[in-house]
């Protein structure tokens, strides 16, 4: 298990509450993948879980409210494709690190967009703005820790303590309770909105802390440079 810990790490930073369990899983499961099975193709069944839970909403609209259930296979799917396309790739010694880190961004911002319109198939009225603004805030969040990336060159898919995996609990969390409690979803959905928003805004807050310090750092250094130049021609 220690030695699959090492090959899967990369340069990728985890701060979210089940990142040791979640490693440890991912350690496990990237050695039980078919070798017929490549990184893109659990790309595509990652991508293949977030169309169930986008078609569990249109389905709870349409047909009955019991479709929703059908989201948690889905972000089960989902998790195993996601979690695992970018580790196998490194435990089979085969990466392709910015052809996946490209991939992984692109197929996760069309996925999380099918879950939104999903939503605003499923709420009714006013309520389908909140099914935009989450993808609005979570696109928010991934275009922060790109940035992050940028400025501080380590890759994080947290926003603190909540990564990924604990946003698919909680989503899967509420719209169980929507089943058992119809409508339950308006408000929850609402107050994940809140809760996303106000975690985006600590997280650029740190990451113009960062940028900060970075030019400061880059300030200095060119000014350094600049004196040593400086007494050479002296």
């Amino acid at each position: 298990m220690a030695k699959s810990l090492r090959l899967i790490a990369t340069d990728r930073q985890r701060t979210n509450i089940l990142r040791e369990w979640e490693q440890k899983t991912i350690a496990y499961l990237v050695q039980k993948v078919p070798a017929w099975i490549s990184s893109d193709g659990l790309t595509a069944i990652g991508f293949f879980g977030n169309l169930m839970v986008a078609s569990s909403f249109v389905l709870g609209a349409y047909l009955s409210r019991y479709w929703l259930l059908m989201s948690l296979p889905g972000f089960i799917i989902n998790w195993i494709g996601d979690s695992l396309d970018g580790r196998l790739a490194y435990y089979r010694n085969k990466p392709r690190k910015w052809y996946g880190f490209s991939l992984d961004v692109t197929v996760d911002w069309i996925g999380t967009i099918l879950i939104g319109l999903g939503f605003t198939i499923y709420a009714p009225g006013i309520w389908k703005y909140a099914g935009f603004m989450f993808v609005v805030l979570y696109g928010w969040e991934m275009i922060t820790a790109q940035l992050r990336y940028k400025i501080g060159g380590q890759y994080s898919i947290d926003s603190g303590i909540f990564g990924p995996t604990e946003v698919r609990l909680l989503l899967g969390t509420i719209i169980t309770l929507e089943v058992i409690v119809p409508g339950s979803i308006q408000y929850l959905a609402t107050a994940a909105c809140i809760f996303l928003l106000i975690s985006n805004l600590v997280e650029s807050r740190r990451l113009l802390f960062m940028a900060d310090v970075q030019d400061k750092a880059a300030r200095l250094l060119k000014e350094t440079e600049r004196e040593a130049l400086h007494k050479e021609n002296a």
